[in-house]
């Protein structure tokens, strides 16, 4: 179908800015289409100016799955971080900042820290149009290129699709001839734009490479794994309760009278979606993808080890479990999630701002891989508390230091995914932990390396995601030293447990497949398997045994395993619990306490605000003055 028209080139051009990486380019001093397409290196520049328009999974301020949530806070005005940083438009998300006059992170017309993804979908078109003009192209390189363009397209209509619901189908470019009626575009439902981004990967998918060969040159570029994963996604999407028979958006309607939502919930969708999945899976594993096991030669301890591999999975570039890689920068997240390890100066390029909260910190496990909540054995009344570190814990945290007892017998992915006052920082130029006295430990109380400083650089939370660290980056006083990783669009452990969530969906109680693939997870973090863990350890050892407690199991171990990844903020969109997680009021430690008992008390660091509406980002109101076929979101416009 024909949607919307077709701009003049030069637009798409003069709105974008290129960045470092290859996949970037944008062609230069091309002032027609035909030039654009009249030899393969300018088509090839083209297709990269396709890829130009992936949005930044490691711009904290950019992304609105890494600050628009609970998950991370940063200090409020009058602190370093804030008064320097005018783009603060993730973090604006969950301070209420939203509105639909100027939309934050606008994807729909581009502003406020997005690009606008019609043009990327539009420049799609263009090079599908006209990619048959180059002579010197040869066969092989088209189709290949065409499908990796199809991927683009369909990936620029999921993006949209996650954060408006409804929204134009862009299948082919109209002619700048166009009436004006037929330019003024309406919202398909839902359902049919996921049947088209699905229907469009599976027309990309047989023209696609398994893998990279060419890994100096290529890494980035879409394989059939990608697309089938995408693919995973966009159906799991549809058949989760934001888009399933969700009674919020029952009764929207276009002016033609079309629901551009399903009215009813289908639990056949959840089959699809399994199907989808475990094609994904399968296909991935025969192609040498599956799970990270970190492989170094280092003298480490078993606890050492498996920090390393729930942190390599992410920081470990392009492992085996990466399906699809982001080949962006990512040095300045790599800034704001590390703890400064010795006295450095203000001028320090580590800024240690990415902060999350107690919240966070209380959603792993403990040792025995239950929610700290639940586990019987385990002191949850006096979390808050201090206790001194035992030689039992020497790998997680300095031994004989005093901390909080939410810091103790935690499981693997804690110690991995958080720094925090005490903590063991593995790396940092430190090989083997055999001597466990020589391995650094972070000191966040005010006035220590890690803490509050004249430099205002530092934790508003007393927590940081050690996870998004390199464990080969290096911070020595005022000099770092970055290694830079394959950020995760997605990778592996994603689709296990999304495959386990399809499959309890899809059954009415689970069953062996369904602890299975969590269980993958849950091994590789060095923890039993959830009937196991439940049954010994747990005061409401029947859970595992239902449907409802099963989602609730599989929905927490997706929070834990994919923190600060972007996942947990779409997740808790698309399961409609954002609404209950994030009004919970946002907490950190005393960041401003010199003594330990001073530092350790829990301190309200704001109220965040979320309404039913905010599932759904707003249409900006110019653009629906514009066109009266088009409707606002729910909650948004004047009439809902």
């Amino acid at each position: 179908m024909k949607i919307i028209n077709a701009l003049l080139l030069f637009i798409s051009l003069t709105t974008l800015s290129s960045c470092s990486d290859y996949l970037d380019v944008v062609p230069d001093n091309i002032p027609t289409i035909d030039h654009a397409f009249n030899n393969r290196v300018n088509a090839e520049k083209y297709l990269f100016t396709c890829y130009s328009y992936l949005t930044n999974p490691v711009d904290p301020n950019a992304n609105e799955a890494l600050l628009g949530g609970y998950e991370s806070w940063i200090a409020p005005e009058g602190w370093w971080y804030f008064d320097n940083s005018n783009n603060l438009y993730a973090w604006k998300l969950a301070r209420d900042g939203q509105n639909s006059n100027d939309p934050l992170l606008n994807s729909w017309d581009g502003g406020n820290g997005a690009g606008n993804l019609f043009i990327a979908i539009r420049d799609c078109n263009i090079f599908l149009e006209n990619i048959d003009k180059p002579v010197d192209l040869e066969e092989y390189e088209k189709v290949r290129w065409v499908s990796e363009v199809k991927f683009l397209k369909a990936y620029y209509h999921f993006y949209l699709l996650r954060k408006y619901g409804p929204i134009p189908i862009v299948d082919e470019n109209l002619p700048v001839s166009s009436t004006p009626e037929e330019v003024r575009v309406y919202r398909e439902p839902v359902d049919d734009v996921v049947k088209y981004i699905a229907d469009l990967l599976d027309d990309c998918l047989e023209d696609l490479p398994d893998d990279i060969q060419n890994q100096t040159q290529e890494m980035g570029r879409i394989t059939k794994s990608a697309a089938l994963a995408l693919k995973a996604k966009a159906l799991t999407l549809c058949a989760s309760p934001i888009f399933n028979g969700n009674p919020f958006y029952t009764n929207i309607k276009d002016n033609k009278g079309r629901n551009l939502f399903s009215t009813s919930y289908d639990p056949a969708k959840w089959t699809v979606a399994a199907e989808a999945i475990k094609q994904a899976i399968d296909f991935a594993e025969s192609h040498g993808a599956g799970l990270y096991y970190y492989q170094g030669f280092d003298p480490i301890s078993d606890s050492t080890r498996i920090k390393l591999n729930v942190r390599g999975a992410v920081t470990e570039r392009w492992n085996k479990e990466i399906l699809w890689g982001s080949t962006k920068n990512d040095n300045f997240l790599q800034q704001v999630a590390a703890v400064r390890l010795q006295n450095a100066p203000a001028s320090a390029p580590v800024i240690s701002m990415m902060s999350p909260t107690i919240q966070v910190a209380e959603r792993f496990y403990s040792n025995h891989g239950v929610p700290i909540e639940e586990d019987k054995t385990w002191d949850y009344a006096n979390r808050y508390k201090t206790g001194i570190v035992s030689q039992e814990e020497r790998y997680y945290l300095k031994e004989g230091y005093e901390t909080a007892n939410l810091h103790m017998k935690r499981e693997p992915r804690f110690y991995a995914s958080l720094s925090f006052d005490g903590c063991i920082i593995y790396g940092n130029g430190v090989v083997g932990d055999q001597d466990y006295s020589k391995l650094n430990y972070a000191q966040m109380k005010k006035g220590q390396t890690g803490g509050m400083t004249a430099a205002e650089k530092y934790s508003a939370s007393g927590y940081l995601p050690k996870k998004l660290v390199g464990v080969e980056s290096v911070i020595n006083g005022s000099n770092w030293t970055s290694k830079r990783y394959s950020f995760p669009v997605i990778r592996l452990a994603d689709l296990y447990l999304m495959y386990a969530e399809a499959l309890n969906e899809s059954k009415s109680t689970p069953d062996n497949d369904v602890y299975f693939w969590i269980d993958e997870v849950r091994k590789r973090a060095g923890l039993e398997g959830v009937k196991e863990s439940w049954t010994k350890y747990s005061t409401n050892s029947s859970k595992v045994n239902t449907k409802e407690g099963m989602r609730e199991i599989i929905h927490r171990e997706r929070m834990i395993e994919l923190s600060f990844e972007g996942e947990p903020y779409w997740d808790l969109l698309r399961w409609k619990e954002a609404e209950s997680e994030f009004k919970k009021p946002i907490t950190g430690w005393n960041v401003k306490g010199e003594n330990t008992t001073e530092y350790y008390e829990v301190k309200v660091l704001t109220q965040p605000q979320f309404s039913i509406k905010n599932y759904l980002f707003p249409i900006k109101q110019n653009s629906l003055d514009v066109n009266p076929n088009l409707i606002q979101n729910f909650g948004w416009g004047t009439s809902n």
